[in-house]
């Protein structure tokens, strides 16, 4: 498929605005894990808590929407127009990438000039100036525009090939962005409605509950967001590097449709310690975010029948000898199946958050960032690092600068996450508690400074890995082409070993359907919740700067 220049070239921007977004918030990660282990001092000679959650918001919202966000839509372009073989609209593609980039700046001014240090989860009553949620909501409508974009791509092309399947590919992209744009709208309300004219001073008052139950309804589909891109690259291009095929293209679309029906009425679970909502319904959550690990289950019996094919193709015999010969050195492999590695672990460790008793033990502890550093720090991040030189090679021919050094830095962030990860999770067992600066506390005994102490180590480790790919990407954007012409772009996806049969239930393939089934779900699971929390709490005339005890509401 011909890729236009421009479409190139945009796909770049997108990737760099993500990777210096991704620079700057890992820079912040270290001070955090380094600060909470009491060995770096924000400030030159003190502890300043400003300067300390001032990083935490930082850390989180670039590397969480703005770093996710940018790259995801680049690489969902590029994946669109060689998997339908349309073009995207021009115009739209400049629209949607400049909304962004202006919503990221306006909400990366607020949050530098300490106005906005409001944590990645916005809650109020802590208030943040209003360039911070209009940079929001502006992230979030770019993003909608390239919703748009590739949907009228997809709608044209469904018309022109009437009765022809969905390329397999595409059903990925169309779930995440099915998956996003229902999410979204939880946070389109909270910001549009509450906290603009709130930060505004146009009304006084506020939600506290209300405004968190509209921000779990994005926030954790927000993971699937994350993921879904990731599991589009395990899925149609990881078996073919290894050497093999798709174990099963048909599982592959019963995987991304659950995701469409599960992924979505799920947020309470981040809710069983908030008063106001029935147990009743954060039970039905918890079961419903039990149902989102079908997929994963499936996702690992299938890729694991995919990479054993593969390493069988390649010699491997015996009931293990396949693992020893699958293409370890490879760079593309190592920076995939080190995310898939690292993944079990979080999905495993997700199943404990979701647990509505076993949550109570881990509830707002460390656990939960040693938990999402192996799911989207890890399983997508790391997946989007291998991708961006994939992307450079197929648009721009440009190999990595080094390939050694691109599977050293993926085998050195899956040891470093791992270090991390314990050392949080144990910390979260015994009850320390998640983002709070403890680097000076009184009260930290002996094992669990050895345990700050670990979790430094590893994200010493992971930033060292980051650093590595920061110069190998830097160093292969300005080398040379290694292939001149890269205008026919192939991705090379996969082949599958069962391939899609005629007696297929269309059903598969109608997104209306199942679109319809998850805003059913949602209104189902949803509305007796936002019944519940609006009976029971109340609008309040509360606004705190971070900074201040006093209530800004005079």
């Amino acid at each position: 498929m011909r890729i236009e220049r421009y479409l190139r070239n945009m796909t770049l921007w997108h990737m760099l605005v993500g990777v210096l977004a991704l620079a700057t918030g890992v820079t912040y990660g270290l001070f955090q894990v380094l600060a909470r282990a009491g060995i770096y001092k924000y400030g030159i000679f003190t502890y300043d808590t400003k300067l300390y959650y001032q990083g935490l918001t930082l850390h989180g919202v670039l590397n969480a929407i703005v770093f996710t966000t940018f790259f995801i839509v680049g690489f969902l372009y590029i994946v669109t127009e060689v998997s339908l073989k349309r073009k995207l609209n021009r115009w739209l593609v400049h629209l949607s990438f400049w909304t962004m980039l202006l919503g990221t700046l306006l909400a990366s001014w607020a949050i530098f000039t300490n106005k906005a240090t409001v944590l990645y989860t916005f809650y109020p009553p802590l208030q943040a100036h209003p360039a911070f949620y209009v940079g929001a909501t502006l992230i979030i409508v770019g993003s909608w525009i390239a919703v748009l974009n590739t949907t009228l791509a997809f709608l044209a092309w469904r018309r022109e090939n009437p009765g022809k399947l969905t390329p397999p590919p595409m059903v990925a992209v169309l779930t995440t962005y099915i998956v996003w744009f229902l999410a979204t709208i939880g946070v389109a309300i909270e910001v549009l409605v509450f906290l603009i004219p709130w930060s505004l001073g146009i009304v006084k008052v506020v939600n506290p509950e209300l405004a968190r139950t509209l921000f779990w309804w994005f926030g954790h589909p927000l993971v699937y967001f994350w993921l879904l891109p990731a599991y589009l690259a395990w899925y149609f291009m990881l078996p073919r590097i290894a050497g093999g095929k798709l174990y099963s293209e048909p599982m592959a679309r019963v995987v991304f449709i659950m995701f469409i029906l599960f992924s979505l009425p799920v947020g309470t679970h981040h809710q069983f310690s908030d008063p106001g909502i029935s147990s009743t319904w954060k039970a039905i959550q918890a079961f419903l975010t039990f149902m989102v690990a079908v997929p994963s289950l499936l996702t690992a019996f299938n890729l694991a029948a995919s990479l054993e094919y593969a390493g069988r193709v390649r010699g491997g015999e015996g009931l293990f000898g396949w693992i020893r010969t699958l293409p370890w050195k490879d760079y593309r492999f190592a920076g995939m199946v080190g995310p898939m590695i690292v993944f079990i672990f979080g999905g495993i460790s997700g199943i404990v958050n979701a647990s509505y008793s076993v949550n109570q033990v881990v509830h707002n502890t460390s656990w939960i960032p040693g938990h999402f550093h192996m799911t989207v720090g890890t399983a997508a991040a790391m997946t989007f690092l291998t991708l961006s030189y994939i992307l450079m090679e197929k648009l721009f021919g440009k190999r990595p600068w080094s390939k050694t050094w691109a599977t050293i830095h993926a085998y050195l962030w899956v040891v470093g996450v791992l270090i991390f990860a314990w050392g949080m999770m144990q910390l979260g067992r015994a009850g320390i508690p998640r983002r709070t600066h403890l680097g000076l506390s009184p009260y930290m005994n002996l094992e669990e400074k050895v345990l700050m102490g670990i979790a430094a180590v590893g994200g010493t480790l992971m930033f060292t890995a980051v650093l590595i790919y920061f110069v190998n990407f830097l160093m292969t954007l300005f080398k040379r082409p290694d292939v001149p012409d890269t205008e026919e772009v192939d991705l090379e996806f996969t082949e599958a070993y069962h391939p899609e049969r005629e007696d297929l239930p269309r059903s598969l393939d109608n997104f209306k359907l199942w679109i319809a089934v998850a805003v059913l779900l949602l209104i189902i699971t949803y509305g007796p919740i936002f019944y519940d929390v609006l009976k029971a709490t109340y609008f309040v005339p509360n606004a705190f700067s971070p900074f201040n005890p006093l209530n800004l509401i005079k």
